[in-house]
């Protein structure tokens, strides 16, 4: 570990919502691109580090930042309304959220399945974000970014985005030296509900409406996740495993566990229900402890710290790989102190699929 610099002087605890209380030697509110350029050569100039940072609702700082946090406050939407579909255009500031109930009281239905995601439009892109039956690549049309070398912006079509459960390409070759502007989504006219299976017994054919489902997956998605302004947590900080369809038979005959079959012929399973059934004995580390309502989530219950979080989430995964033989694979970025860290840098991570 690298030692805490005396100029790292301007803290990062409510910019992130894990509330971990580290710092970074500047941090610098971007409204522009211009701004995000101007910055971003400051840095290059004098050789300074920099990350962007939207909400910090999937990051992980593992000490104090050595450069400047760029939070990414560049913000806008574009409606164009086409025969059968609309396309929208969203500056990468702008809060996931806030899109979904903008488009839902204009009309436009489809995002409702996605509603309460903490995190702005760039970490959508980003991380792929999905939740009941929907991921941000059902609806992606571009991504434009910015390059920081040559400050140009290109986009890059969904096809190019290398989408995958959690991932995108925005994840691995555009990490470094890019950010993202904007994002391009077009959602049809022709409105089909996706209706989950824990949501069939409070939506009927008589009450299918998108409002309907937007305020369930609200009601859901509170009762069951901890609200970060009052609990520190970065939400699912493991994803849930995807494993052949061997494997997921042979696991299912000894334990009787939910598992989901994708359109790629493997099969995902619930991480939550592996952490949960290895029985954990109300194990906290410090402030740092495990969410009862939702087993993938993390928690800071005050003032935990990020070796905290690490070293009880390094207690999970061994012992969940010992008992089921699954790897748990963290979702959350990791944050070191002059930039992102791999998380198989961090944990002993194998391959579950085989």
């Amino acid at each position: 570990m690298h030692k805490k610099n005396h100029f790292c002087n301007q803290s990062l605890k409510d910019l992130n919502t894990f509330a971990i209380d580290v710092k970074a030697k500047k941090i610098i509110f971007a409204k522009t691109i211009k701004d995000l350029i101007n910055i971003s050569k400051m840095c290059n100039i004098s050789n300074t580090p920099y990350i962007i940072l939207g909400e910090g609702s999937n990051t992980l700082f593992l000490e104090n930042y050595t450069g400047v946090v760029i939070i990414n406050r560049i913000k806008g939407i574009k409606i164009t309304e086409k025969k059968n579909f609309w396309l929208i255009h969203i500056f990468s500031g702008e809060k996931w959220h806030d899109l979904v109930k903008f488009t839902l009281n204009l009309g436009i239905f489809g995002l409702e399945n996605l509603a309460l995601i903490p995190g702005c439009i760039g970490s959508a892109a980003i991380q792929n974000i999905g939740a009941y039956g929907l991921e941000f690549k059902d609806f992606c049309q571009y991504v434009d970014i910015l390059c920081f070398k040559k400050h140009t912006i290109t986009r890059i079509n969904k096809n190019s985005c290398k989408f995958s459960y959690r991932n995108s390409i925005f994840k691995n070759q555009y990490s470094n030296q890019y950010g993202i502007i904007s994002v391009g989504i077009k959602i049809v006219k022709t409105w089909r509900p996706i209706i989950f299976s824990s949501f069939q017994k409070y939506i009927t054919l008589t009450n299918i409406t998108a409002h309907n489902i937007f305020n369930l997956i609200c009601k859901i998605r509170k009762k069951k996740l901890p609200d970060p302004k009052k609990i520190g947590n970065a939400g699912s900080f493991f994803k849930n495993p995807i494993i052949t369809k061997k494997k997921a038979e042979k696991l299912a005959s000894l334990y009787p566990i939910p598992f989901y079959p994708q359109k790629d012929g493997l099969i995902k399973i619930s991480g939550g229900w592996l952490i949960e059934n290895y029985k954990f004995k109300n194990i906290h580390i410090g402030d740092a402890a495990i969410y009862e309502k939702q087993q993938l989530v993390l928690i800071n219950k005050k003032n935990a710290t990020s070796q905290e979080i690490v070293k009880l989430a390094k207690i999970i995964h061994t012992c969940v790989f010992k008992k089921f033989n699954i790897s748990l694979e963290p979702e959350i970025d990791f944050i070191g102190p002059i930039g992102k860290i791999k998380s198989s840098d961090i944990f002993e991570l194998k391959k579950n699929k085989v």
